[in-house]
């Protein structure tokens, strides 16, 4: 049976590494080496070296999008986290109703980020215009908007995962807790918690992956305003790209300079949680 799988194994995987190719490897590094390029389609590229990367550090609009996105994250990030954790050891009780508050929690995720974010901006600026002030007439009311878009989007998902890892987690330990007199704290942070950290680095990535990238809630509830003061790195780099003509190279670069940002900070926290884990 392992000699005809290891047989048949490349005819099986060549179509779906074929479309893989096509649809990423490929244009990705296309996308490379057309951030050392200045062009307006990929077929008059002129190469021009670092010069792309050079105006990135130059650019303000991408300086205050790094900082805004990355004090976004760090409290979306933990927020989310939370919330999604504390709901999650409610609902891991044995409550009446668990599985409707479960899915309840569950279906904001559901809803596209464009619709989201149009939602929200109507809300928002609905309790705001009392106080003859909207949205975008303050960074701050655009940060803390998108921090609440954000977790009224995530949270349940995330609890979904966490409840799934408190599930999990042997009776006996807890019993054993209970019976060498550990007090509810003390069981949740030296049981629990440690047994769930496989769920704790699921959701820190996708919390984290999710936060940087974000751009349709972003579009939608506030385009940047005032003055680009609220866009995130992924709603700068569509700017740059679409919106400043001869700049093509340059939304490139900082496409590739996002990627490798991502990449490492992902890459890093999964190494640091991981360590962290508890085989059970």
């Amino acid at each position: 049976m392992q000699k005809t799988l290891k047989r048949y194994f490349p005819i099986f995987v060549l179509p779906t590494l074929i479309a893989f190719s096509f649809a990423f490897i490929i244009p990705f590094v296309m996308g490379v080496y057309l951030s050392f390029c200045k062009f307006k389609t990929i077929t008059n590229a002129q190469f021009v070296g670092l010069d792309n990367y050079i105006k990135i550090f130059a650019d303000k609009d991408f300086v205050n999008a790094f900082g805004f996105t990355l004090k976004f994250s760090v409290v979306s990030i933990v927020t989310i986290n939370v919330f999604a954790f504390i709901l999650a050891l409610a609902l891991t009780r044995k409550i009446k109703g668990t599985n409707l508050f479960r899915t309840v929690f569950f279906m904001p995720n559901l809803i596209g980020g464009i619709i989201l974010g149009y939602i929200w901006q109507q809300m928002i600026n609905a309790v705001l215009l009392k106080y003859e002030t909207t949205l975008v007439a303050n960074p701050t009311y655009g940060f803390w908007g998108l921090i609440i878009l954000m977790n009224w989007q995530m949270i349940g998902y995330m609890m979904i995962i966490y409840v799934a890892g408190l599930q999990n987690v042997p009776t006996d330990l807890i019993e054993a807790a209970e019976i060498d007199g550990a007090t509810s704290l003390q069981t949740l942070f030296k049981v629990k918690i440690p047994m769930v950290m496989p769920s704790i680095t699921i959701c820190l990535f996708l919390t984290v992956s999710n936060s940087f990238k974000l751009f349709d809630q972003n579009l939608a509830l506030t385009a940047g305003a005032p003055s680009k003061k609220t866009a995130m790195l992924a709603l700068d780099i569509y700017n740059t790209f679409y919106g400043r003509s001869g700049f093509e190279g340059v939304g490139q670069a900082k496409a590739v300079l996002f990627f490798i940002v991502v990449a490492v900070i992902a890459l890093g926290q999964l190494v640091l949680t991981r360590r962290k884990e508890v085989e059970q």
